[in-house]
């Protein structure tokens, strides 16, 4: 791997670190302030709509400037968004509206987040060749995985009662918060701050694209154009429907473990990251196996992995012991990172060929984080209603099987023509 690599996963593992660590500890000051329980799948849903509406401008961004530079400025409007989360409870107003302006304020950590997220895959695909897409994805994703691991792992020791008591009874930071959640979030705000100085170190790729939109409504045209781009060709479409039913309930997930936790086994808010960290684990360990044994042309025989995913989450309203929960978590994370990184770096490929790679990346975020709104969605609405948390489950692992299932027919149907595009695509690579 070239030695830019290296720096664009340091700043990666840093911001994505600090992003899982944040919404621990956001959801603590949630908790803190009595906030309803809708508040906290509402405080996802406003993350990934963050994604959604600026895809169309995102990718152009991108593309036209230097991608170590976008990084950084997403990662100054991350900081922004904490400051203001540290700030809004000291304000004398009523406590719906303190939790109202909080959730704005996560809100706009997702703005800087959906803003870096095509400079942090679209760079990649610029400096490393296609046959090593999959390694490259690979070490991006198991970084990202481990980063998942210790941000949320970090995020519940930072609101674990003896952390937060010794943090706020320092008079050098007790000026700066007057909560464990406050703490939380003051100390995670360095983090984003390390993780911006690695983005300025990232060096450019001279590589320059052809901006072609002058006003709004020819952005959102462009936009409309790739995503048809993608649609059409039948690696992209395929592979785009994968991930997106991937993302959508893996984020559905992250939610439903915390509540699982609570109830199965009995645990408080900053031990059920433990479980979102086991879950991660198994993603890594799934993920460099594939780095290992794949080629970009074999990602489509990973879907039947999809399948076994779904059928596993059904498996979670009969366990009742942590030894067993621990284990199905893991087992979990490793099909999903067996399943989920040759799936992305099939999509990349093709986005990459079919479009540019700051365009491709956000077209990928919008279907993805689209999905992740009706599914956060569905599952707030679940939760108004007072659904019990084991019916769920059953109800997501059913979509994500029954998804997954369609999506393996489709391409047995059409067997000939994937023949054909993934000789092709084998010998690209």
């Amino acid at each position: 791997m070239k030695k830019e690599f290296y720096t664009i996963m340091a700043a990666q593992a840093l911001s994505s670190l600090a992003d899982n660590a944040l919404f621990i500890a956001v959801i603590s000051l949630i908790i803190e302030l009595n906030g309803p329980a809708w508040v906290i799948p509402l405080m996802k849903w406003s993350f990934a709509l963050s994604y959604v509406v600026l895809a169309p401008f995102v990718g152009i961004i991108s593309d036209k400037f230097p991608k170590g530079h976008v990084m950084f400025y997403s990662n100054l409007i991350k900081i922004l968004g904490c400051l203001l989360i540290i700030f809004i409870p000291t304000l004398s107003c009523d406590l719906d509206v303190k939790i109202y302006l909080i959730s704005l304020s996560y809100s706009l950590v997702g703005i800087g987040a959906a803003i870096y997220s095509p400079a942090k895959y679209g760079i990649v695909t610029e400096i490393l060749p296609a046959k090593m897409l999959v390694q490259g994805n690979s070490w991006i994703e198991g970084l990202t995985v481990l980063s998942i691991i210790i941000g949320t792992c970090l995020g519940g020791y930072l609101i674990t009662p003896s952390t937060s008591n010794f943090l706020v009874n320092q008079s050098y930071l007790s000026y700066f918060a007057n909560s464990s959640s406050e703490m939380a979030v003051f100390i995670i705000l360095h983090i984003y701050i390390s993780a911006a100085i690695f983005n300025l170190m990232i060096k450019k790729t001279n590589i320059i694209y052809t901006i072609k939109n002058k006003n709004t409504i020819e952005i959102f045209r462009n936009f409309y154009q790739s995503l048809l781009i993608i649609y059409k060709d039948e690696l992209g479409r395929v592979s785009l429907f994968v991930t997106t039913v991937f993302w959508g309930a893996s984020a559905s997930l992250q939610l439903i473990v915390i509540k699982w936790g609570q109830i199965h086994l009995g645990y408080s808010i900053d031990q059920t990251s433990i479980l979102m960290g086991i879950v991660a684990i198994g993603t890594i360990i799934g993920a460099t196996a594939v780095a290992k044994y794949l080629r970009l042309s074999q990602a489509l025989s990973t879907i039947p992995i999809g399948i076994t995913m779904g059928l596993l989450m059904l498996l979670m309203p009969f366990i009742q012991t942590e030894m067993n929960a621990y284990l199905l978590l893991i087992v979990t994370g490793v099909l999903a990172g067996f399943f989920v990184v040759p799936m992305n770096a099939l999509l990349q490929h093709r986005g990459y060929k079919l479009l540019s790679a700051g365009n491709s990346i956000a077209v990928q975020n919008f279907n993805e984080q689209l999905n992740i709104l009706i599914m956060i969605s569905f599952y707030t609405i679940l939760v108004w209603f007072n659904v019990d948390i084991d019916n769920i489950i059953i109800i997501y692992g059913m979509i994500v099987s029954i998804s997954m299932s369609y999506c393996l027919l489709y391409i047995h149907t059409n067997k000939k023509l994937y023949r054909k595009l993934l000789a092709i695509l084998d010998k690209e690579t």
